[in-house]
């Protein structure tokens, strides 16, 4: 049993740390803000989130302490980390950050011109 357990506690750290480098291989290769913001914030939420949950399991199997403040990290991190992502882009986008040539379409730039043609009548 106890080897199944480290299997599973090895797999979920492995796969946390395939997602940081994912993370960092993103940010240093993506061309603008805009994709360096999603890169940094689904990838690097899957990558603590695996971490954690390996972590966690390890902790409960092995140690036999059932840690609520690895669980309830987790859950924050993965609900909040995609939000301030989000965020951020946006704030990026509000302040005139221009997206790199390779971008092919603009929803938000419509949406907020819109928007504006709905507060000008």
């Amino acid at each position: 049993m106890i080897y199944v357990a480290n299997l599973v506690i090895g797999f979920c750290i492995a796969v946390g740390v395939f997602f940081t480098v994912v993370t960092v291989v993103g940010i240093l290769r993506l061309p603008d803000v805009y994709t360096r913001a999603h890169a940094a914030s689904k990838s690097a939420t899957l990558g603590v989130l695996g971490i954690l949950v390996g972590v966690f399991l390890h902790f409960w199997w092995i140690k036999g302490h059932f840690s609520i403040q690895l669980l309830l990290g987790s859950v924050f991190l993965f609900i909040t980390s995609p939000v301030g992502g989000h965020l951020m882009s946006r704030a990026a986008y509000m302040s005139g950050v221009k997206p790199t040539d390779l971008t092919v379409g603009d929803d938000l730039g419509e949406a907020i011109g819109e928007q504006k043609s709905h507060e000008e009548d």
